[in-house]
């Protein structure tokens, strides 16, 4: 039996929505380079410091009768800087750019959009990572 594509309907949307909102934010491309680095799997040979979209989880929000959906979503920001600064940078920059944006979406209106989350650490090597949460609830139009 093939999966309904429709709960994966706000998903894409959102995602799309905010790579291109992330691609046009113009500060990003002082960190990210001038097509701005964002990407949905690892590239095979990155270039970095670069963005992930991440984990994305969704789940039904509101009461009867009512077809919003929250999301949440990790951005991870990967820089191979010797420091935390670019990759606690890069994750300021996304903050700004994110929370309470109106980022467009094709087929669903974005009721909310905040940052919940943010965190800087290094990894087992000399990599170092920015982890940015959002909380997103969207509706159909």
């Amino acid at each position: 039996m093939p999966l309904d594509p429709q709960p994966l309907d706000p998903l894409r949307d959102l995602q799309k929505g905010l790579i291109a909102h992330l691609k046009d934010h113009a500060p990003l491309q002082t960190w990210l380079g001038a097509q701005v680095r964002i990407h949905d799997a690892v590239p095979p040979e990155p270039v970095y410091p670069y963005v992930l979209v991440d984990r994305v989880e969704a789940q039904p929000f509101g009461g009867v009768g009512v077809a919003a959906t929250e999301q949440a979503v990790t951005l991870r920001v990967v820089s191979d800087f010797d420091g935390t600064e670019e990759a606690r940078a890069i994750a300021s920059e996304l903050r700004v750019a994110l929370d309470q944006a109106q980022v467009p979406l094709d087929s669903h209106h974005l009721v909310s959009l905040r940052v919940t989350y943010l965190d800087v650490f290094r990894g087992a090597d000399r990599t170092v990572f920015a982890l940015l949460r959002l909380r997103a609830v969207t509706e159909p139009i």
